[in-house]
């Protein structure tokens, strides 16, 4: 048991401002699906070294404007930067990262003074939006929402990534996350296999 709340501590250390908040508030949860979760512990081990790493470019660029989900090595990040230098030095670090098996890249450059920003969602509302729809997984018969990780992006578009064990438990979870108020689309990369 202390071992495991050393790796805890050294995670959410690991994790920015806002990464910290969501996990404080879903600890008990996370933890419990964590041990029951259809992978091995190496497995989620390399998943959060990778995070840890992109953590530490957030970090390196005094940034929180990027969120991370990952499942199987296979690398989401969403975000909203407005300096453009910033951007592209994430982006380039980013990509260098080792172990990554597939990076889906959803991160863009708006500038501060650009007129869009004003129709935008705020950052609370992008939260409660995912974490509203990672609820509606968890309720869902024939759903085991322990496999997959969801995110909101500061244009509406809600992303889910993952594994289901039949094309129907995918077509299930896709169906009930498109279910949200203000998500524009729903973004799948739910892998399935058995």
């Amino acid at each position: 048991m202390r071992r495991l709340v050393v790796i805890l501590a050294a995670i959410v250390a690991a994790q920015p401002a806002q990464a910290q908040l969501m996990d404080v508030l879903t600890a008990p949860k996370t933890l419990i699906d964590r041990a029951i979760e259809a992978r091995s512990a190496s497995d989620i081990a390399k998943d959060n070294l990778i995070v840890a790493k992109v953590n530490g470019y957030m970090g390196k660029h005094t940034t929180i404007k990027a969120s991370t989900e990952i499942y199987e090595q296979r690398l989401l990040i969403t975000g909203l930067f407005d300096d453009k230098s910033t951007y592209d030095q994430f982006q380039q670090d980013v990509r260098s990262i080792e172990g990554v098996k597939k990076l889906y890249w959803h991160v863009t450059y708006l500038p501060k003074d650009d007129p869009k920003r004003k129709t935008l969602p705020s950052w609370a509302d992008t939260v409660e939006m995912g974490i509203k729809a990672q609820g509606r997984l968890i309720g869902t018969k024939g759903v085991a929402d322990v496999n997959f990780r969801t995110t909101v992006d500061s244009y509406g578009n809600l992303y889910v990534i993952g594994r289901a064990r039949s094309q129907e438990e995918a077509k299930k979870a896709v169906s009930r996350l498109r279910e949200g108020e203000g998500i524009r689309k729903v973004v799948n990369y739910i892998d399935v296999r058995p």
